[in-house]
C-alpha cells in the first residue's frame, strides 16, 4: 500500500455513500474540528483514494468529519494522503480507520459487513471482522443468508458447469475461485441426492425436502419410483 501527500481543491474530494461505514456524521465533531482549525491548530490529511469512475476526483477513506470541517472553515484547498490500496477492499479499509475514535455501532458493523461481502463474496468472515471490530462467529451471523445464496449460486454454476465437461481448472478459473472449492462442491453435489432421497424415505414431501435443503429446483428431479435424482441421471 503506497501513500502520496499533496494537496489538492476540495471540490475534488467527495464523501462516497458506498465505501462510508457510518451511518452519517457527528456535527458536534465537525464543529470540534472547524474550531481547532479556526484557532490554528495543525489537522492531520485526510486519506483519499482515486476515484474509480472519475480520474479527476478522489473518495474519503478516511477522518470524513475533517472533510466536513474544512468545509465549514471555507477552505478551497486540504492537505490529503493519497493512498493505493492495492486490491483492500475501500469500505474494509475506511472501516478500520473509523473505528479508532469510535466503534462502529451495532447497525453499521452489520451493515457494512454485508456490503462488504456482497462486493466480494471471496472475503472471509475473519477478513470483515477485523476490518469492523467484530468478532468472526458475529460477522457469520451477520451474513449467514448471503453466504447461503452465495454457496447455492456457487453450487449451481459449478455443477452446469461441469456437466457440460469443462475441466476444473477452467471452472476455477472462471468463478474465481481455487480448484479445490470446485473439488468440494462437486462431492457435495455427489453426496446430496443420498441425503434427499433419506428424508424422502422418512416422508417428507418433495417440497419439504427442497425447502429444508434450500433448493429451489432445477438440479434435482423426482425419479419414476419416487426418489430423487440428479438431472441428467
Amino acid at each position: 500500500m503506497a501513500k502520496t501527500a499533496c494537496t489538492v481543491p476540495i471540490t475534488q474530494i467527495i464523501l462516497d455513500e458506498d465505501i462510508y461505514p457510518r451511518k452519517g456524521v457527528s456535527l458536534k465533531r465537525v464543529s470540534m474540528f472547524a474550531e481547532n482549525m479556526r484557532d490554528g491548530f495543525e489537522i492531520d490529511p485526510i486519506e483519499v483514494q482515486i476515484h474509480p469512475d472519475h480520474d479527476d476526483k478522489y473518495h474519503i477513506l478516511d477522518v470524513a468529519h475533517r472533510w466536513h470541517a474544512y468545509k465549514e472553515v471555507g477552505a478551497t484547498e486540504i492537505p490529503v494522503h493519497i493512498i493505493t490500496l492495492d486490491g483492500l477492499d475501500p469500505l474494509l479499509y475506511a472501516a478500520k480507520k473509523a473505528i479508532g475514535p469510535l466503534q462502529l455501532s451495532e447497525e453499521e458493523a452489520r451493515n457494512t459487513a454485508r456490503r462488504a461481502y456482497q462486493d466480494n463474496p471471496l472475503l472471509t468472515s475473519y477478513e470483515i471482522g477485523q476490518a469492523i471490530g467484530r468478532s468472526r462467529r458475529t460477522v457469520d451471523d451477520y451474513i449467514a443468508d448471503l453466504k447461503a445464496t452465495f454457496q447455492l449460486d456457487l453450487d449451481l454454476k459449478i455443477f452446469r458447469m461441469n456437466r457440460m465437461v469443462i475441466p476444473q481448472q477452467r471452472i476455477a478459473k472462471r468463478l474465481g475461485v481455487i480448484q479445490r472449492t470446485v473439488s468440494n462442491h462437486l462431492e457435495k453435489m455427489a453426496e446430496l441426492p443420498n441425503f434427499l432421497n433419506a428424508d424422502l424415505s422418512k416422508g417428507f414431501t418433495v417440497p419439504q425436502v427442497a425447502e429444508k435443503h434450500g433448493w429451489g429446483g432445477g438440479i434435482f428431479k423426482l425419479s419414476r419410483k419416487g426418489t430423487i435424482l440428479s438431472n441428467g441421471q
